[in-house]
Order: structure tokens, then C-alpha cells, then sequence
């Protein structure tokens, strides 16, 4: 696939972001491909416009640019599809909503987010079953507590789709 360059949205003449997630700088009259440093994992580009450093992650730039997105809070995020941080490419990343970026990458000892390994024990037996729960504003909501893992994880699932 070709390399495209486009300007930074905000810094028009001054930084380019390629498709591949390369910053360039156009200062001077001279191409400059920059160094990013790292962060939490991603890479992060220092920008400069009117004497004012902005730090801005390499996956926004390149989403702000391509995908046109408008950096909104929390609202809003960029996703690696891959899980790959350092994997800056267009098609490797996508707008979606906090909630779904948490819950793919959150993940406990079973096998899906929000479903957790309840053990009980009774004066005549144990029972053992699987706990769904889901968070909304920072309180847990119980959702059920199901014999199978996987329909804990569809419970879920539907709870958090009636959220979205």
C-alpha cells in the first residue's frame, strides 16, 4: 500500500502524518522525520506551533487526520484492532466508545470480561458457578450467576449492549 501524507489537523505547513502512523515536520523547508518517544506503551510526538509544545499520542494524529476524529474526553476513544499499541496504521485503528476499549481489554483469569468464578460452599456441598457483572458509574450491577461461563459472558453481553 502507498504512503499518504496529510497535515496535521491544527498544524497546516508545519507536520504531516502518514497513513503507515509517521510524523513528519515541515519546519524550515526541510522534511524531517521525528523520533517519538514512549508512554504507557504508545508512541507520543512533541508538536509545536506558535511557541506551544503539545505532546499528543501517535494514534490520535493519525485517527484525528484519516479517520476524522474529534478528540471528545472520554467519549470517544481510538482503538488498536490488533491490541498492538505500537501499531500506528490506519486500518489497525478505529473509533469506539470507552466502555468497548475497557471491556476488550480487560480481561480476568476466565475467558470474557465481566464474568468471574464464584465459589460457595454449603454446609452440605460446594457450589461452583459463574458470576456476571457488569460496572456503570463506578458501581457493580449484578447480572446473574449462571452454571456455564459462556452464558455468563452472553448475559454480559446483552447487558452491555442495552448500555450502548
Amino acid at each position: 500500500m502507498n504512503e499518504i501524507w496529510k497535515d496535521v489537523p491544527g498544524y497546516e505547513g508545519l507536520y504531516q502524518v502518514s497513513n503507515n502512523g509517521i510524523v513528519k515536520s515541515l519546519k524550515f523547508k526541510k522534511e524531517t522525520i521525528l523520533k517519538p518517544s514512549l508512554l504507557n506503551g504508545y508512541f507520543r510526538y512533541c508538536l509545536c506551533k506558535d511557541k506551544k509544545q503539545k505532546r499528543i499520542y501517535c494514534h490520535q494524529l493519525v485517527a484525528m487526520t484519516f479517520l476524522n476524529h474529534k478528540p471528545c474526553g472520554m467519549e470517544l476513544v481510538i482503538d488498536h484492532i490488533n491490541n498492538n499499541k505500537l501499531d500506528n496504521r490506519v486500518e489497525n485503528l478505529q473509533i469506539v466508545k470507552h466502555r468497548f476499549n475497557v471491556s476488550k481489554s480487560k480481561k480476568n483469569k476466565n475467558n470474557y470480561t465481566g464474568v468471574y468464578l464464584q465459589k460457595r460452599k454449603t454446609k452440605y456441598n460446594i457450589y461452583t458457578g459463574y458470576l456476571a457483572q457488569i460496572s456503570i458509574n463506578g458501581k457493580k450491577k449484578h447480572i446473574g450467576l449462571f452454571k456455564r461461563e459462556y452464558e455468563a459472558h452472553l448475559a454480559y453481553q446483552k447487558a452491555l449492549n442495552e448500555l450502548i
